[in-house]
């Protein structure tokens, strides 16, 4: 959509005082109409008063601060010129469907585990060593330790890592034969003083957009653990295109794992997919002339 002159320049003067207090009044005397015409011109053209067009622009500010800083919310909801954490988080869950806090911890371990770029191949046929720092880790057939046959794979630090860095064994398979189903992922896993472990399975489509997860992030595994039996409970839609799973190892410590089995079940039979929560996904198309 064309933008006139006067809704551009009100644009660019909300784009460069987004953290500043914005006076709504200030806009007739920078631009040179009167503030009917002005406003009248802004919603006609935006679909948004300007108002709501400071708010969501704020908003997308929040959002960008909350994924790649570690600012705590109250220090981002004043930077954005909200008057409480209240108002901020109010605000926020309206528009991303998840509470501030949920947002940045659900993105980031969505994040976490698309760390594919630093696949590295092991001697263990179809799996891989990847992750934020794949060179603290070790990936290997232990011949000793298992829960059934004769082997089982194991995962451990072989640097100082700490709770920011992580590594993960990991698999990648088309969906094509999975469409349309409930799947159970489960497996078998034994923990050796661990910072935090866990299984994970995540569900792609064609963009590379993920559109099912979890991680156990809920129920992740510390410290030292005798063999136990874990699963996830994800849908395969039909836009899907890839599937992904693994063992996440975040900081220290040693996890074996085995018997990894992917099971159809029914659909009485309640998912473990973290992007339910909340909504995760807006119920309606937006923003398709992307002029918010």
């Amino acid at each position: 959509m064309y933008y006139s002159e006067i809704t551009q320049k009100m644009v660019s003067y909300i784009e460069k005082n987004l953290t500043e207090d914005i006076q709504l009044d200030f806009f007739p005397s920078l631009i040179g109409y009167s503030k009917y015409h002005l406003f009248r011109v802004f919603k006609q053209e935006t679909g948004k008063s300007i108002g709501e067009y400071i708010r969501l622009r704020r908003l997308a500010l929040a959002s960008s601060l909350l994924l790649h800083t570690d600012e705590s919310i109250i220090t981002i909801a004043i930077y954005c010129r909200f008057q409480s954490q209240e108002a901020f988080s109010r605000a926020f869950k309206e528009v991303y469907n998840l509470p501030p806090g949920k947002f940045r911890k659900l993105m980031r371990d969505i994040q976490m585990v698309k760390e594919e770029n630093n696949l590295n191949t092991t001697e263990m046929k179809g799996w891989g060593l990847s992750g934020s720092n794949p060179e603290l880790y070790e990936l290997k057939i232990d011949n000793s330790i298992f829960h059934s046959g004769t082997k089982s794979g194991l995962l451990y630090t072989k640097g100082e890592a700490n709770e920011q860095q992580f590594g993960t064994m990991m698999q990648s398979f088309q969906a094509d034969n999975y469409k349309g189903k409930r799947i159970k992922m489960s497996c078998f896993l034994k923990t050796e003083q661990v910072t935090k472990c866990g299984a994970w399975f995540r569900v792609d489509n064609g963009n590379g957009d993920t559109i099912q997860f979890d991680n156990m992030e809920n129920r992740s595994i510390h410290g030292t653990t005798e063999w136990n039996h874990y699963s996830i409970i994800l849908d395969i839609p039909e836009e899907s295109s890839s599937i992904h799973f693994g063992v996440l190892l975040i900081g220290r410590g040693k996890v074996w794992a085995d018997d990894f089995r992917f099971e159809e079940v029914d659909d009485k039979v309640e998912t473990t997919n973290m992007l339910s929560q909340d909504h995760l996904l807006p119920k309606h198309p937006s923003n398709l002339d992307f002029n918010e």
